[in-house]
């Protein structure tokens, strides 16, 4: 596994904040202590989108956010229209959650539809600048199904395939991320999320081909660095 720096590793990390308990003070006080450490973005819940932009504001860290989540199975019409709120809230990296139910029955036009739709939405919004990341919930596919459903995404506009919310049934696996990986070579990038929460699981996932790890544990994770680095 090959040596990585503490800015590389971070700029491939989006810190996540998604449990839906914490308070708009709780979550003020998360944003002011990762808001300087590097990170591609800060995913947080959409109502804290106005909060994370404010914050965020001049500093390279992208706002982040999540749209038909955590089940997605939400009307595409509800998905489009809340992935462009949300860009015109200040956030330009939209994780959505793909209709796994729709998906699993075979009604792969619907699936590539909700997903054209929110990219279209998307692009607009943000003026070409945003991305769409589209989550699989890998727990409930089979090997073959994570690679259906990465090329399906992919050839609907998506610009990274995710495996998982971190809700669902388990989290991120080195295997789902090589087939993911292989799925959409280099026509998309990939994000693996869903319980990672220490250094050697993120250079796992990378070294299987994961561009971004999305994980509540990116400080952690960078101070092991920085640890490691200096034994």
């Amino acid at each position: 596994m090959r040596s990585m720096e503490r800015a590389e590793l971070a700029a491939r990390i989006d810190q996540t904040l998604l449990k839906p308990t914490v308070s708009m003070r709780e979550a003020h006080e998360w944003m002011q202590r990762n808001a300087g450490l590097g990170f591609a973005s800060l995913c947080v819940s959409p109502f804290l989108v106005p909060l994370a932009a404010e914050v965020l504001a001049g500093t390279p860290t992208a706002v982040c956010s999540v749209v038909g989540f955590p089940l997605g199975y939400s009307l595409t019409e509800t998905k489009t229209e809340e992935a462009r709120q949300l860009v015109e809230l200040g956030c330009l990296e939209i994780d959505m959650v793909m209709n796994v139910g729709a998906f699993l029955g075979g009604e792969v036009a619907v699936v590539q539809e909700d997903v054209a739709q929110v990219v279209e939405a998307v692009r607009r919004a943000s003026h070409g600048r945003g991305l769409v990341k589209v989550i699989l919930e890998t727990g409930y596919l089979d090997e073959d199904q994570i690679a259906e459903a990465s090329r399906l995404s992919v050839e609907a506009g998506a610009h990274f395939v995710k495996t998982s919310t971190g809700f669902g049934p388990r989290g991120a696996s080195v295997e789902d991320v090589r087939i993911m990986r292989q799925a959409v070579g280099d026509r998309a990038q990939v994000k693996a999320a869903g319980g990672i929460r220490d250094l050697d699981t993120a250079l796992a996932m990378i070294e299987a081909g994961a561009d971004r790890i999305g994980t509540s544990s990116g400080a952690e994770i960078l101070a092991a660095l920085e640890a490691s680095a200096g034994s």
